[in-house]
């Protein structure tokens, strides 16, 4: 894997989105490999399923909606994707897996990260007996106030 591979996987995506399949422990099929260059090609983003599905059927690829939601668990399985609980009707997956957060724009419908490291965490001392943090996701809820 090159330098750029390491830093900066959908990089590496665009261009072999089956040796990354494979690499995550995948079978590159070729609804998975269509999906993958749809999620990557452009670099780091926020997509729910019913959005990737829309991209597969302006890309006259013959997909369905299960396929969908099937891939994007697989991807989130393999470590390729992290899914982002913003609201209990429907799931954001973030092509970006690395430790940030998130703002949600309600107005917007729409995920963004949260620039930098600008969340500060704290008074998570006492956690349960042989319980430790796996991770921690912010979502940050945003809306245009209102004009009074």
């Amino acid at each position: 894997m090159t330098a750029n591979c390491t830093l900066r996987p959908a990089f590496c995506a665009t261009r072999d989105v089956s040796g990354m399949l494979r690499r995550a422990g995948l079978r590159p099929t070729r609804q998975r490999v269509f999906l993958g260059r749809l999620l990557y090609a452009n670099g780091h983003r926020h997509v729910t399923a019913e959005t990737l599905y829309e991209e597969a059927k302006n890309s006259e690829i013959g997909v369905s909606l299960a396929t969908i939601y099937n891939a994007l668990n697989q991807f989130t399985e393999a470590g390729l994707l992290r899914e982002l609980a913003v609201d209990g009707s429907r799931a954001w997956f973030d092509t970006n897996v690395s430790e940030h957060h998130h703002f949600f724009l309600e107005d917007e419908n729409r995920v963004v990260d949260i620039p930098g490291s600008t969340v500060d965490i704290n008074g998570v001392d006492s956690l349960p007996d042989g319980m430790e943090i796996a991770r921690v996701d912010v979502i940050v809820r945003l809306r245009r106030k209102s004009s009074d």
